[in-house]
């Protein structure tokens, strides 16, 4: 043992040290690489915005210009952003530029040198841009870039380096003492038992004798510690992993151990319909099915949904089981049915007719009904009865999805204390003024709180949520943690915003662009260069199909030159049309594209095309990839998963997004034409702004967007949620209160 000391503690000392001489280089070039693609990224961002803020210029508009400013820094990386027309000027700029920079001293920022400047906030990256125009022939565009993130990433960095030294010492160093015990006390002895396949430690249930019992404490330390230096390695930084159906794999494969996955939803992911004697396979047009099923996918697992379809009950086992997809089953459906006067009142009723409106906020007036509530209530009990019985253990995974199941957590929890229960809310939270409407708030609110973890899109909606609990319940809560602690429970309240699959699937892309373009043309019969726009939605009020129609019009009217060269291609699926606002609502827009038809139609191809009819993914992959614009315009919405969807069909780098601002996409690609869809000559520029942009400004936005869904794509969003689900888990397990879903 002394020898294993002597060797040991020289062996700590030397990797402490090569760990510490290491450390400073590594944060020279973590900080070299960062500032080399924040001078990347400010150029493109330049070419970007060179030509609308040279039209601003031109116009004299400088508080149009500072506007602009502002709404390009929500960018949460662009701290600020400022145009110098000379260097005896004052900057047009926005409100967060640094009054250390002047349009006299920017000769500073250009010298050779890293362009730091330092701040309250942390160090700032300062890049100036010549902008040239016959007006202002040495005009220079600054931006400044928030590099506080850079010096987290170091100081993690350096921090991992230190880990993986200070770790493969001790796991040197037990691996040594392993052996001098062998040594000491007979490793002939040792090597004949793992010969003959003996561990170190006795096997429960094998009946067999553990070979050295000295070994044994040595052994579980040692196993203990691989154990906890993999968990460090898979969780040292989400950033650093490639988020893809593998990893989302590994991660339940090690940190939940392949445990017991649940997702709950009203709307399943493969719907059976008979058609002419023949039973047909469709995917609904949902963004959370778009979103979850490659979850399911790469997971497996038990999805529990209603089973609508009317040959549903044909194809299910005698437990209501259909293995999907069905080409390659890869999961379990398991369908729950519910009468016509149960999906009345708690899908079309109290869902759709209260929630859904209330949370939106969309103009229309949410109807409550005591009736409604009563199925609400009787049909989230159905759901968690099925959970139960499809719960393998007794601490499973349970996802439960959207506002037509607030009651279920609490249902579970009752049942199952054990269970680890996210909750994530597809659809945007009112302010507290908004939902006290809801008769049964209190009772809404305290089932959301039987999860363990509540997901919303965006922190805006976390923020509304913490409130109303803050104003309805008595509750504790923490705002520096962003719990909840109500009924001797703690739900964390989290920001996750849900993405697409990435890459997409190769069927919805494997089609060039131009034969995209050729087909797609020649099946709306449009000529083969004819400009083409698209829109995917469910035909639904908060949508914004109509103020859509109305900036098409206002387009015409403002620009009569795309009389005839452009139409707009309109892609509505019906959707709850038991609802009478749904009915009114598609009146309305079919009236609407009747008018302007025959308003614009008269001189050649009519400027809307309205399908309402249910498309598959593929056959809408392929107006997305013919299509020269997609637009966007929700009247408020969570995220808005077409956005997405519309930039990941676009290998091709072409096509231009616009995007509502009230969207959670806006938030997070803003190289998109943000337009507020209520403002129709707003709209209507944004739609003449994308028919004549130039390929190289609509390659280097698609390009930036691409990066983004990429980078944070759905298998992200799920891995997000599991990793906390995972620490929550482990935190419970040391302290000895399983199932506490302590945030």
């Amino acid at each position: 043992m002394r020898l294993s000391l002597r060797f040991v503690l020289p062996l700590i000392l030397v990797l402490a040290g090569i760990a510490y001489a290491i450390a400073p280089l590594v944060d020279r070039l973590t900080v070299g690489w960062f500032v080399r693609d924040l001078d990347i990224r400010a150029s493109l961002i330049v070419n970007a915005i060179q030509e609308p803020l040279q039209e601003q210029l031109a116009a004299g508009r400088k508080a149009k210009i500072n506007e602009f400013f502002n709404r390009i820094t929500l960018d949460e990386r662009l701290y600020a952003i400022g145009y110098c027309a000379s260097p005896a000027d004052k900057a047009l700029a926005s409100r967060s530029l640094p009054a250390d920079i002047r349009c006299a001293g920017l000769d500073r920022w250009e010298e050779p040198g890293d362009h730091l400047l330092a701040s309250a906030r942390g160090p700032l990256h300062v890049a100036v841009k010549p902008m040239a125009s016959e007006a202002a022939p040495s005009g220079r565009l600054v931006l400044v870039h928030d590099m506080s993130f850079v010096t987290r990433r170091s100081e993690e960095t350096k921090l991992y380096v230190f880990y993986f030294f200070m770790g493969l010492a001790i796991v040197v160093s037990m691996i040594t003492v392993i052996i001098a015990q062998l040594s000491w006390r007979g490793w002939m002895t040792g090597m004949r038992a793992l010969l003959r396949g003996e561990g170190l430690l006795r096997q429960p249930g094998s009946g067999a004798q553990p070979n050295l019992p000295g070994f044994k404490p040595i052994a579980r330390d040692l196993q203990r510690l691989i154990h906890e230096l993999e968990v460090e390695t898979r969780t040292r930084d989400e950033a650093q992993i490639t988020w893809t159906p593998e990893s989302l794999r590994a991660i339940l494969h090690g940190e939940l151990r392949g445990e017991d996955i649940i997702v709950v939803s009203n709307r399943e992911p493969y719907i059976h319909q008979r058609r002419n004697n023949r039973i047909e396979v469709q995917r609904p047009a949902s963004g959370l099915v778009t979103a979850l099923e490659p979850i399911m996918r790469a997971c497996s697992g038990t999805w529990i949904a209603h089973g609508s379809g009317s040959a549903d009950r044909e194809v299910v086992d005698k437990h209501d089981h259909i293995a999907v997809p069905p080409e390659n089953p890869a999961y379990q459906i398991r369908r729950v049915w519910l009468t016509a006067e149960e999906e009345a009142g708690y899908y079309y009723g109290f869902s759709n007719e209260g929630m859904w409106p209330l949370c939106h906020i969309a103009h229309v007036r949410p109807t409550f009904r005591s009736a409604d509530w009563a199925q609400y209530v009787a049909v989230n009990r159905k759901f968690a009865k099925a959970v139960v019985s499809e719960a393998r253990t007794e601490n499973p995974i349970v996802l439960v999805q959207d506002y037509h199941f607030a009651l279920l957590p609490k249902m579970i929890r009752e049942e199952l204390p054990d269970a680890t229960i996210i909750t994530f809310w597809h659809i945007p939270w009112p302010n507290p003024e908004s939902f006290a409407i809801c008769p049964w708030r209190d009772e809404v609110l305290a089932g959301m709180l039987g999860s363990s973890i509540l997901g919303f899109h965006t922190q805006f909606h976390c923020n509304n949520f913490v409130d109303t609990v803050d104003r309805f319940l008595e509750a504790r809560v923490d705002r520096e943690s962003f719990t909840v602690s109500f009924g001797g429970k703690s739900t964390a309240v989290r920001r996750y915003p849900i993405s697409i699959a990435w890459p997409p699937e190769e069927e919805m892309v494997h089609k060039p662009v131009p034969d995209c373009r050729n087909d797609i043309r020649k099946m709306n019969g449009l000529p083969p260069e004819h400009n083409l726009g698209i829109g995917v939605d469910r035909l639904d009020y908060t949508k914004g199909i109509m103020e859509r129609f109305r900036a098409i019009e206002r387009l015409m009217e403002l620009n009569p030159e795309w009389i005839g060269r452009f139409t707009f291609v309109q892609v509505a699926a019906p959707t709850r049309l038991g609802i009478e606002e749904y009915q009114h609502h598609e009146a309305q827009v079919r009236a609407m594209a009747t008018r302007i038809n025959s308003r614009f139609g008269g001189q050649g191809p009519p400027p809307i095309v309205l399908k309402v009819e249910h498309h598959e993914p593929r056959e809408v992959y392929e107006y997305f990839r013919a299509a020269d614009l997609c637009f966007v315009s929700s009247l408020h919405d969570g995220m808005n998963l077409v956005a997405k969807e519309f930039v990941a069909a676009r290998d091709d780098n072409r096509g231009v997004l616009i995007l509502s601002q009230f969207t959670g996409a806006a938030r997070e690609l803003p190289e998109a034409l943000i337009v507020n869809p209520y403002d129709a000559d707003q709209c209507a520029a944004a739609l003449h702004l994308a028919l004549i942009m130039p390929a190289t400004e609509q390659r280097d936005r698609m390009r930036l967007m691409r990066g983004i869904v990429a980078e944070f794509n759905v298998f992200r969003w799920a891995g997000r949620m599991l990793l906390d689900a995972a620490a929550m888990r482990r935190r419970s397990r040391l302290t000895g209160k399983a199932g506490s879903s302590k945030a």
